[in-house]
């Protein structure tokens, strides 16, 4: 004779509220994130989302190591010669009165 263990099944579900916000973002860099969120197996939604939280949740400390770490990325660019090798701006652009 074969017994078969019962399986009990607990589920949670917590809801949360969700509030939405309309933005204003560049077409360009819109479809440009789109593409790296399917790429990246995610949504645009979900970025924005995750950013936030970490932004709201993020000490002082950690946003100056993000911080940090954008710069860092952002000089390696311009070593491999990416980034701002496309301005079309001059420094007498940028101080132009």
């Amino acid at each position: 004779m074969w017994t078969v263990p019962l399986l009990r099944h607990i589920i949670r579900v917590t809801l949360v509220h969700m509030a939405n916000l309309t933005l204003t973002i560049d077409e360009t860099i819109l479809r440009r994130a789109r593409v790296r969120a399917v790429m990246e197996d995610t949504s645009v939604n979900a970025q924005v989302r995750e950013f936030l939280a970490s932004y709201a949740d993020g000490s002082e400390e950690d946003k100056r190591a993000q911080a940090m770490s954008r710069l860092v990325d952002l000089a390696h660019a311009v070593a491999s010669g990416g980034g701002l090798s496309d301005r079309t701006w001059t420094r007498d652009d940028l101080h132009e009165r």
